[in-house]
């Protein structure tokens, strides 16, 4: 392990190309969002600048971005710690999550093609594959791909960027219950590509509430696995 608690090759390479804190900025909230960096973790400048190669100072661009943001507490004189959320927190972000996916998935079923039916169903297969092999960490990113997939579909591009936004910060809070929801995820997105397919607007939409919903409960211990 690495000083910060960071396993090896967890920490992604920079790109030199464009601004170097965007970089960085980038690099520290996928590591934040992946829980590579785990929440309450103190995050020491030095040692974050010498994993990705780069100066102290656009690390700490980026802590004090991530801080504005609400991914990082900073603390007087003790420094920066990824942030933990509380669980009303958590809550009222998962209410917003289920209100946006939710109009996804009925524009999604308003406009939907066959391109946009087979990405999903190529993603929902890979999904379960990586259930099946017990990849917890693949199987949380081809859910992201799906979900922005639909997103995609719905044809509105402000919703899309405000459904990405939450669903990263989403994801976060959720990571934890991947495991436990595991296949059962994977058939609800089956049963909403389904529902898309038949350009059923009112099914679509509810089926991608109940999915947000076993995801928060799930999140709680109260679903179903």
């Amino acid at each position: 392990m690495l000083p910060t608690g960071l396993p090896r090759g967890a920490v992604p390479g920079l790109e030199r190309p464009g601004p170097l804190r965007e970089r960085v900025y980038e690099a520290l909230l996928e590591l934040i969002t992946t829980r590579a960096l785990r929440p309450g973790q103190h995050l020491v400048e030095s040692e974050l600048a010498g994993h990705l190669g780069v100066s102290r100072q656009p690390v700490r661009e980026a802590l004090q971005r991530l801080n504005t943001e609400g991914w990082v507490d900073l603390r007087p004189a003790q420094g920066a710690f990824v942030h933990e959320p509380t669980e009303t927190e958590a809550d009222q972000l998962l209410s917003v999550h289920t209100l946006l996916e939710a109009e996804a998935a009925r524009l999604a079923a308003a406009h939907a093609d066959s391109a946009g039916i087979a990405v999903l169903e190529e993603l929902c297969a890979e999904g379960e594959k990586a259930v099946a092999a017990e990849d917890v960490e693949r199987a949380v990113a081809l859910d992201a791909a799906f979900h922005a997939k639909v997103a995609e579909m719905a044809g509105n591009t402000v919703l899309a960027r405000l459904a990405a936004q939450v669903d990263r910060r989403a994801r976060w809070c959720c990571t934890p219950v991947a495991r436990r929801r595991g296949r059962q995820s994977w058939i609800e997105h089956r049963e909403l590509i389904t529902a898309i397919a038949a350009r059923d607007e009112r099914r679509a939409t509810r089926l991608m509430r109940e999915h947000t919903e076993h995801t928060r409960r799930s999140r709680h211990g109260r679903g179903a696995a």
